[in-house]
């Protein structure tokens, strides 16, 4: 039984441990079979004995579990009032440890194991995150830097039980303790508000580290400085340079500077700073002074401070010399501002004029006293629009608003203002960065109508490019077309919209009309042409014969911009005229020469047997051979005259067909003018005789002699005269006049006959043309062409004049020194 007994968490006895017990009592009744045991007993089987024995083992068996309950509840009793009171007093003992806690502002948290959830106790609200839990969430509360060593003592905590105390202040503003240890098996970390005279210490020594550091970063920052910077006591003795203050009085360091006092700025300067220091006021000025042995200057300035005067120099040496350059190059910006067209104001920030040059001046016309006075920009506006020299606008108050909007501005603003005198202004009106605006007015008129022109003349050469029937193409110096009308698209037949706008290579356009002309030589020229490959830029020209037949004239032409124009033009037409008239040409000198060499065998062989006839008839008619009868006589007669007219008429073509092959050769000797006309007349007299004629010969004295063929001037009057006596009327008079103007000698023959008409002067003079409008003039038509011919060999020409009803008149004229020899010759 006693090793049946169990052991409670308090040391007694637990029911459950009779349990063994009872099983032991059991092994002591009699043994029998497990069959007989779990058989059910009939009491008519049962003996007696053993009836009474069993029944005697449950009466002890009851016996002894009424002993033991008894026993047991007694001890559970005292048990249960023994944890009642210690209950009793851990809730007493809680309640002091929440009151404990809540005295101070903190937070608890433990973890019992490492993988627990946290316990927390208290309240984060003086962490500035409300709620107990956010306490671990450190970024929330602690700085970056101090939140990232709370993790890392936080995890060495938990992990290997390391304890940790960290002071740190946090983003709130109040410092906080945190400190974490092992307990009892936990991990306990307490976050408390550092209160109290602690706290105020803590601050107090924060301020001091700050203060601290600043003051040894501004001592550095002044030690460091490459400008001189000291301190003086409230006696205005030196206490402290730096090191460039050394530098500057050629010091060996600044501890000798303090010692021996010396001072960098001369006796009036000084005197000048003891004077403010005894007032207490801020001394500052710009003073020169030598500086490491060199003149420099300062600008100085010497303040009051708690305990003395600090004071600092900074060499404004550099900046005075760029001060005066710059001045210099203002001075230079408003000369040149001076000789500008463009009109220049520049107004401040109070809308007054503070700056113009002449451009100004002279574009809007003011007075000079006027500018002089600082007018606002205002008034000049108002002065202007009282003159006219403003746009014309109906709302001037609105304009002028408008305008004077760029002194608020942060952009340059332009405009354009159309004058009532026809000028156009570009206004640009710029702010400046010190306030104020500067206006540049920019008169554009000239260049406004330059580009209007220059626009209307565009566009007329476009319109007239876009007329034009002949290709042109214009191609740009790198070889890309610039410019082209649509014949040219036409005329070879490109598609694809406008050339120009593609701006395609001369390569491709070259490649576009190929397959009209194949001939790689003439592409060639031209691409050469357009590139500038040849050394020298000039004129190309050449002709195309495509393959449709038809036949352009191509001329490529170098711009003076270095563009390149070609043309294109269709003399297919005129090719074609050209080869037909070339051809009938040809057919008709062909025709000429049979002519010529027709009249000319013709003639020769006419003359031979003619000049046997009239041999023969004069034979006849002088009666040698034989008498004649009356009737003999006039046939003999008229032979003799017809074959002698025949005669003539041979002696005219063969003249004509001399002249025409070249041949005819003038002896040229002085000839006497009157002499001539007798003898042309006296060939002509029987015919002046029997057509009843006067003629009348007029020769100026001043004629002179006449450098010419006399043969061929006598021909010439011969047929003057003959032509003249043909038209003429009985009782008429034919009249020979010669005389000398200049250096020509005129010899006119008139007449006072029908006249010609105005349709047959034209034709008078051509070959085989004979009218004898209504006379008993009958002729080949060959005298006055044979007159012509011969005259113009002598180097002159002839004039007619005639009109119907008032005669004619036909004038010779020669030049009176002649033709020259080898003209003649020719």
């Amino acid at each position: 039984m006693a090793r049946a007994r169990r052991q409670g968490r308090d040391g007694g006895w637990h029911p459950r441990a009779l349990l063994p017990g009872l099983a032991a009592a059991s092994a002591t009744v009699p043994t029998m079979a497990r069959s007989e045991w779990l058989a059910p007993v009939s009491f008519d089987t049962m003996s007696s004995g053993g009836l009474s024995l069993i029944l005697a083992g449950l009466t002890v068996f009851a016996t002894t579990t009424s002993l033991i309950y008894v026993r047991e509840r007694t001890r559970w009793q005292k048990r249960e009032a023994k944890l009642a009171a210690d209950l009793e007093a851990a809730r007493s003992h809680q309640e002091r440890l929440s009151i404990l806690l809540a005295a101070d502002p903190q937070v608890v948290v433990s973890w019992k194991g490492r993988d627990a959830a946290p316990v927390f106790e208290g309240d984060s609200g003086f962490l500035g995150a409300p709620g107990a839990t956010l306490a671990l969430a450190y970024g929330s509360w602690a700085p970056p830097a101090d939140a990232k060593r709370l993790e890392l003592a936080t995890d060495a905590l938990k992990q290997r039980g390391e304890a940790f105390n960290i002071t740190l202040r946090s983003k709130a503003g109040p410092f906080i303790d945190v400190e974490g240890r092992p307990v009892a098996g936990r991990a306990v970390i307490r976050f408390r508000e550092v209160t109290g005279e602690r706290a105020e210490v803590m601050t107090l020594r924060g301020e001091l580290e700050r203060v601290t550091a600043g003051h040894a970063a501004l001592s550095s920052l002044l030690a460091g400085l490459p400008h001189p910077a000291w301190m003086r006591n409230a006696d205005g003795r030196l206490t402290w340079v730096n090191a460039a203050y050394g530098r500057a009085v050629e010091a060996a360091d600044p501890a000798t500077v303090v010692k021996s006092g010396l001072e960098l700025l001369d006796r009036t300067e000084r005197d000048a700073a003891a004077r403010a220091r005894r007032e207490g006021a801020t001394f500052a000025l710009r003073a020169p002074a030598v500086v490491s042995g060199q003149r420099r200057t300062l600008d100085i300035m010497e303040l009051p401070t708690a305990t003395g005067y600090a004071g600092f120099a900074i060499d404004m040496s550099e900046l005075e010399a760029i001060r005066a350059d710059l001045q210099r190059q203002m001075d230079a910006h408003v000369g040149t501002l001076d000789r500008l067209k463009t009109a220049v104001a520049v107004f401040d920030g109070a809308q007054r004029l503070v700056y113009r040059n002449s451009g100004f001046e002279v574009l809007w016309s003011l007075e000079a006293g006027f500018l002089d006075g600082q007018p606002s920009d205002g008034e000049i506006l108002d002065r202007l629009r009282a003159e006219r020299r403003l746009p014309e606008l109906g709302d001037y108050r609105s304009w002028k608003a408008a305008a004077q909007a760029a002194y608020t501005a942060t952009r340059a603003s332009e405009d354009w203002w159309y004058l009532p005198d026809g000028r156009t202004i570009h206004v640009v009106a710029s702010p400046n960065p010190q306030g104020g605006v500067t206006y540049l007015y920019d008169d554009v008129t000239e260049r406004f109508t330059l580009e209007s022109r220059f626009n209307a003349l565009s566009r007329t050469q476009r319109e007239t490019l876009d007329s034009l029937r002949e290709g042109v193409a214009v191609f740009g110096s790198d070889g890309r077309l610039k410019l082209s009308n649509p014949a040219f698209a036409q005329s070879w037949r490109i598609h694809g919209g406008d050339l120009a706008a593609s701006a395609p290579h001369i390569d491709e356009v070259i490649r576009l009309c190929r397959p009209l002309f194949p001939q790689d030589e003439v592409w060639s020229e031209l691409h050469s042409v357009v590139t500038g490959v040849r050394d020298a830029r000039e004129d190309y020209s050449s002709r195309m014969e495509r393959r449709d037949g038809t036949v352009l004239d191509m001329a490529a032409a170098p711009l003076p911009d270095g563009a390149t124009l070609i043309s294109f033009a269709d003399v297919t037409a005129s090719v074609n005229v050209e080869r037909a008239l070339t051809e009938k040409n040809e057919a008709l000198e062909t025709i000429s020469r049979l002519r010529e060499d027709f009249v000319h065998h013709v003639s020769y062989e006419l003359r031979s047997p003619l000049t046997n006839i009239i041999g023969f008839a004069q034979l006849l008619g002088t009666e040698t051979v034989g008498a004649l009868n009356e009737k003999q006589r006039d046939y003999t007669s008229h032979i003799v005259r017809s074959s002698g007219a025949l005669l003539a008429i041979i002696n005219d073509i063969l003249d004509l067909a001399t002249i025409d092959n070249g041949a005819l050769t003038l002896e040229i000797q002085d000839v006497d003018v009157a002499d001539a006309i007798t003898q042309a007349a006296s060939g002509l007299q029987d015919r002046l005789t029997d057509s009843k004629l006067d003629l009348d010969v007029e020769i100026d004295p001043r004629t002179g002699p006449l450098r010419a063929d006399g043969k061929r001037l006598r021909q010439v009057l011969f047929n003057l005269l003959s032509n003249a006596i043909g038209f003429s009327s009985p009782g008429q008079t034919v009249t020979v006049n010669a005389t000398r103007t200049g250096g020509d000698i005129r010899i006119t023959v008139a007449d006072q006959g029908r006249g010609i008409p105005a349709e047959v002067v034209e034709k008078v003079f051509e070959r085989f043309e004979s009218h004898s409008l209504g006379s008993s003039h009958r002729g080949v038509g060959l005298g006055l062409s044979i007159v012509r011919s011969i005259v113009e060999l002598h180097g002159g020409h002839v004039e007619l004049d005639s009109a119907p009803g008032r005669g004619t008149r036909v004038t010779a004229v020669f030049p009176a020194q002649g033709v020259p020899l080898s003209d003649a010759a020719e």
